[in-house]
């Protein structure tokens, strides 16, 4: 039999025998190449040079697939599943290679049954997009999607799915865009496609849709795996967040403060840090004013002060310095200083915030001689304990508001959701 895409196939080659499903090959993958699904999940693309034979074991059958239906059950609230992009609900058509899914409540039923004991979902695909292409205006659609259903007395809560790379970034625009939260928003996502055996989508979208419907909170924040197996989710505050691994299923870790709770499959909420407004019948408001003319700047050895003249010529309006440890940049040595150039910026009225590369902890304008440098006489802002992805999502916000340095500055050094802890708790770090 002639292999097509689809078929389960046996590829002979002469170093050893690949089993799985026979996959298109990708459009930017160089040719030459044939392109196998191993049982684990896995692409392997095979030179044809060294293929012996290729062996046909099973014939591609595409299954008839029925739409199930579903009927609200009394008794249950309503959660909104939101999906923007990520491909926590898709499929395969091992014919194409490409992924489909209506995201319809039905087809979160279908590949998760257990949903339809949690709660009465309804579910819309918004937008689909990666992650990594996000921009401001997709946090400003998002954000009015999100407060109409929040506006909706029939929903408990919300459940929002995107691509991970970025996911920090849209949950730290959603908890300033969002005001007068009611209920919660929930976020979450996949590390790995649903076609492999140690996915970790299941398990996050069953915790999140319990989250969305029985946690007290009025918060945005994330619902991801807390461990590498499937122990527990974690509910993070959306802007004391951050992806810190590239493949792990726990790669989203709380930074700077404990996990707001822990979240199980059956349904069991364990709280582990009560700061957080309670839920309540305020009308949700959006404020997604933003200015985009900002750029989050990272310091290091040898950095040539002339790249910031790219932003007084293009006339931004604000940058986060991403500084070594306390708040530190180039500062002594004439040809690597920061100073002047930081302060012709200064002098323009751009905004300048000064973060911490190091991630945990948090600036300190004094301690130094070189840190009162940037805060006396240039009179940075430092941004206590804000991840330098939050500054900078919160400096185009804060920015959409005001131009002028000094009420820029109130506004930054304001706790409008959770961004600033008043103390870092120590066992955040080692969580």
């Amino acid at each position: 039999m002639k292999p097509e895409y689809g078929d389960v196939v046996k590829v002979y080659t002469n170093e050893q025998i690949y089993q799985g499903i026979l996959m298109p090959r990708p459009e930017i993958f160089e040719k030459g190449f044939v392109i196998v699904k191993l049982d684990n999940g896995y692409n392997i693309g095979i030179d044809e040079k060294r293929i012996k034979k290729i062996e046909v074991l099973k014939k591609y059958e595409k299954k008839k697939e029925e739409k199930i239906k579903i009927s609200p059950k009394k008794g249950l609230k309503t959660v909104s599943i939101l999906s923007f992009g990520g491909t926590i609900s898709s499929k395969i058509d091992y014919r194409t290679g490409g992924v489909y899914a209506d995201y319809t409540a039905e087809d979160f039923v279908a590949m998760l049954p257990e949903l339809q004991n949690v709660a009465n979902l309804r579910a819309e695909k918004v937008m689909g997009i990666m992650s990594e292409d996000m921009c401001p205006e997709d946090w400003q659609l998002m954000s009015r999607r999100i407060a109409k259903e929040l506006n909706d007395d029939e929903i408990a809560g919300i459940v929002v799915t995107q691509g991970t790379d970025t996911l920090h970034f849209s949950t730290a625009a959603m908890s300033f865009f969002l005001r007068n939260l009611n209920k919660p928003v929930v976020f979450t996502a996949s590390q790995r496609s649903i076609d492999r055996g140690s996915t970790d989508a299941f398990s996050n979208l069953l915790c999140a849709v319990n989250a969305a419907a029985n946690f007290d909170g009025a918060a945005v924040v994330t619902c991801l795996h807390g461990t590498s197996d499937d122990s527990f989710c974690i509910l993070n505050r959306g802007t004391k967040v951050r992806k810190m691994h590239t493949s792990r299923r726990d790669a989203f870790r709380p930074i700077n403060e404990l996990p707001l709770a822990k979240v199980f499959e059956d349904g069991k909420i364990e709280i582990l840090n009560d700061n957080y407004a309670k839920r309540n019948n305020n009308k949700v408001i959006v404020d997604d004013k933003f200015e985009k003319k900002i750029a989050l700047v990272h310091v290091y050895p040898g950095m040539e002060p002339d790249i910031f003249d790219y932003y007084l010529k293009k006339k931004y309006e604000g940058l986060v310095i991403a500084a070594t440890a306390l708040g530190h940049v180039p500062t002594i040595n004439p040809k690597y200083s920061l100073i002047r150039k930081l302060k012709k910026l200064i002098d323009k009225n751009v905004s300048i915030v000064i973060s911490t590369q190091t991630i945990y902890g948090r600036v300190h304008p004094y301690v130094y001689t070189n840190l009162r440098k940037l805060s006396i006489e240039l009179d940075c802002i430092f941004a206590e304990d804000m991840l330098p992805e939050t500054a900078y999502v919160k400096l185009g916000w804060v920015l959409g508001h005001t131009y002028k340095i000094g009420e820029v500055r109130k506004m930054m050094l304001a706790n409008y959701a959770g961004e600033i802890s008043e103390r870092t708790d120590e066992k955040a770090f080692l969580y």
